[in-house]
């Protein structure tokens, strides 16, 4: 069971945690982090593009001009690709970009990521996290405790005063435990935990 040390705010040690393996320790999975993260960014996409076809745009009912004699091209509609104000070749249509991917997967994915951290020592498990106020000038000399200018902040809840005081710095991003996401993981270089948002984590992807 890999260990890693507790921190406070200030960033002095607090003592040790024992993470456990089945999530923290698993055998790391490239191949089925890149799935996720495939599908979490095609996900993204609206897909309400659309353009319309030659069969779509109006105009085009007669021949633009004889066929012989002209000089030009040979032309049988206006609403042509090539012609100005005509239609699109392969006009692009409104559609579902989303993949749909195994809970057991993306589980496996989330374990592997974080075993990852773990493993690059990029974990900073924090003994609490409680800001006296959402001031982002507090969450900055968290940070700089740590020297760390990109991060993933978890906590067990959502904490409405960490979010805001975290809110205006470049490169850091707040989650729950139970909302941690691969694409993040991977994201951002340092991943801020709190002792509490561990053991839930634990709980919810062992």
């Amino acid at each position: 069971m890999p260990k890693v040390s507790v921190y406070k705010t200030d960033g002095t040690e607090a003592g040790k945690m024992t993470l456990k393996d089945e999530v923290f320790g698993v055998k790391i999975n490239e191949a089925v982090m890149h799935q996720v993260v495939v599908a979490h960014l095609a996900n993204k996409r609206q897909g309400t593009q659309s353009v319309l076809s030659r069969s779509e745009v109006s105009g085009g009912g007669i021949k633009p001009y004889r066929q012989k004699g002209t000089g030009r091209a040979r032309a049988g509609s206006s609403r042509s690709p090539i012609w100005t104000k005509g239609g699109v070749t392969f006009a692009m249509k409104p559609r579902d970009y989303s993949q749909k991917v195994n809970k057991k997967v993306r589980k496996l994915a989330i374990q592997s990521a974080l075993s990852m951290k773990v493993a690059d020592k990029d974990i900073i498990v924090l003994e609490d996290l409680v800001l006296e106020a959402p001031k982002t000038k507090l969450m900055v000399g968290i940070l700089g405790a740590f020297d760390v200018k990109k991060a993933l902040v978890v906590t067990c809840s959502k904490d409405e005063s960490v979010v805001r005081a975290s809110g205006n710095i470049k490169g850091i991003k707040t989650s729950t435990a139970d909302s941690v996401n691969v694409y993040d993981l991977l994201g951002y270089d340092k991943l801020i935990i709190t002792k509490e948002a561990v053991k839930k984590v634990e709980e919810v992807f062992a």
